[in-house]
């Protein structure tokens, strides 16, 4: 992988623009294809990464887990493991990821009203 210069005029742009710009902050965290639709899906509550994938079958699952991964550490999914046999592990929404659910939810009325309600999400 190519090393990313810091210093460059594209690096000092993209920080002045998530210093500066909330929408653009918003982007960061919750940007890209998969990171709202996983988010959609967790706002109806917990779910285990089977039901996820389950609810997502169109995600691969090292986009599913590359994505929980940094929606975790953003803190918007808090991820929680029980020390059982198989393992046990839940992805739920933080306080931070839940005050999304608005936002989230209303993404998904705009979809089915600009589509005429035939969009299925996932």
């Amino acid at each position: 992988m190519t090393a990313i210069k810091e210093s460059s005029t594209i690096q000092q742009n993209k920080k002045y623009a998530l210093d500066l710009c909330p929408v653009t902050y918003v982007m960061e965290k919750i940007g890209g294809f998969w990171k709202p639709i996983i988010l959609y899906h967790l706002s109806n509550g917990d779910k285990r990464y089977s039901e996820l994938k389950r609810a997502i079958p169109a995600v691969t699952e090292k986009m599913l887990i590359q994505h929980l991964k940094q929606l975790e550490a953003d803190g918007l999914v808090i991820r929680t493991a029980k020390p059982v046999i198989p393992p046990h592990v839940t992805y739920e929404l933080s306080e931070s990821g839940k005050g999304l659910i608005p936002v989230i939810h209303q993404m998904a009325e705009w979809a089915f009203k600009d589509m005429d309600g035939k969009y299925k999400c996932g």
